[in-house]
This record gives C-alpha cells, structure tokens and sequence, in this order.
C-alpha cells in the first residue's frame, strides 16, 4: 500500500538557525513545502538548508531547490544547500545545476 506522500515531508528551524528539510520531495509534496518554505524564509536573515533527511527526491525536488535560491536572491538573502543525498546530487548534475546551485559541504 503506497502512502500519501504531502505526510511525509517537513521543514523545521533548528536552534542554530539552519533550517532541516526531511521526507519526500515529489511533485505532490513540493507545492506544499514550497510555499512553508517560503513563510518561515521570509523572517530569516540568511538561508543554510541541510538536506541529509531526504529519503527522496525527484526533478520537482530540484526545481523547489532553484525556486528558493531564487526567493533568496531576489530578497537578498545569503543561502547554501548542505548535506544533498547523493541520488539527489545525481539529478543536480545530470541537468547541469551543479554549477548554478550554492553547494556547500556540511
């Protein structure tokens, strides 16, 4: 039995300050998560997102990720991806994103 993925996907805020995405990112939860994303960034001073909870990812994944660089940018917020799994990495690389994407290592 498959189970609705929009449950299995969380962003929360550590005390440090960097925020943990964790779950699934499909096209069926990446609009929900986007848009939390979006709301809990907005009073945020800069942007660390450590990505080593997600179980996984599909295109739509990378997309949100370039989405919110691009929010980041345009509200001139520093912002770096940290711990991306590696099938995850592996889309990054295969549409060439590696270069444009803010990388970091954990």
């Amino acid at each position: 039995m498959q189970t609705d993925d929009n449950s299995n996907i969380v962003l929360k805020r550590r005390e440090d300050g960097c925020f943990i995405l964790s779950g699934t990112l499909t096209f069926k939860t990446v609009p929900v998560i986007w848009r939390q994303g979006l709301d809990l960034f907005s009073e945020a001073p800069s942007l660390m997102l450590d990505l080593s909870d997600i179980e996984r990812s599909d295109s739509a994944g990378v997309a949100l990720l370039v989405e919110w660089m691009r929010f980041a940018r345009s509200h001139n917020k520093p912002i770096s991806y940290i711990n991306m799994p590696q099938q995850m990495l592996a889309i990054v690389r295969a549409s060439s994103l590696d270069t444009i994407l803010p990388l970091a290592r954990g």
